[in-house]
């Protein structure tokens, strides 16, 4: 069972920015392991049950992206990218990855703190039960079921976790199924927010990450589809 208190493991090569990430979490009311390298990492995991990861990209070896990809294979605990690349060709890669949120440096410490109680609120939510019959403003398509104004979304019976940012891009489909919104629309004038920038681009991720957890073959989309040159349209079943 999960301790109150949050468990962060913080992952960097650089010793004096590991040690003060370490205090300074700790000041901030965190229970903190630390980690050298994506190895030291891993032992860590295979001991102990954490909350959430703040992981630096560059380091030797097996960097953080890819250590993210490798986790995200068998795990769903949150990461937060930590990073000196702030090109927005480097955020998409990150969370492509599979990563909840990025982190340039340098950065404000109190904005690492903001940025790791949203993401633990976000994953520490309890999961909804299983709705009864649909209210007014739900949508449909194919076994699933989402509630736009509660942003909850099932699967039959089974609730499927969606991050903030996935639940919003989900609400502006679900409002006008059937109408195709650009990727302009969805990052700025729809209220759909991405998790680490407001560049358009991001959205492609979302939308790749949205399609894993609600396509049976996100590789062939049934409901949430490309129109070549125009953007995305959410296509429920008649």
């Amino acid at each position: 069972m999960r301790e109150e208190t949050p468990h962060i493991l913080a992952v960097d090569d650089d010793a004096r920015l590991r040690n003060l990430l370490r205090r300074f979490l700790m000041e901030n009311g965190f229970r903190v392991s630390v980690a050298a390298d994506a190895a030291a990492a891993r032992a860590h995991l295979q001991n102990l049950v954490f909350d959430l990861i703040v992981l630096d990209v560059m380091m030797p070896g097996e960097n953080g992206v890819e250590l993210t990809r490798s986790l995200r294979v068998e795990s769903q605990v949150p990461i937060l990218l930590l990073t000196a690349m702030g090109e927005g060709s480097d955020r998409i890669a990150g969370l492509e990855s599979g990563a909840d949120d990025y982190l340039t440096k340098p950065f404000e410490p109190r904005e690492l703190v903001l940025r790791i109680r949203t993401i633990l609120r976000r994953s520490t939510q309890p999961l909804p039960p299983a709705p009864e019959p649909m209210p007014a403003g739900e949508i449909t398509f194919g076994e699933f079921r989402f509630d736009p104004v509660r942003n909850m979304l099932w699967r039959g019976e089974e609730p499927v976790r969606l991050t903030e940012s996935e639940g919003a891009l989900l609400a502006v489909f679900a409002a006008s199924p059937g109408t195709v919104f650009s990727r302009e629309d969805l990052a700025e004038g729809e209220g759909a927010a991405t998790e680490s920038s407001g560049n358009a681009r991001t959205i492609d991720v979302q939308i790749t990450r949205l399609r894993r957890k609600i396509e049976p073959d996100p590789k062939f989309p049934r409901f949430l589809q490309t129109v070549r040159g125009r953007g995305y349209v959410l296509r429920p079943d008649s």
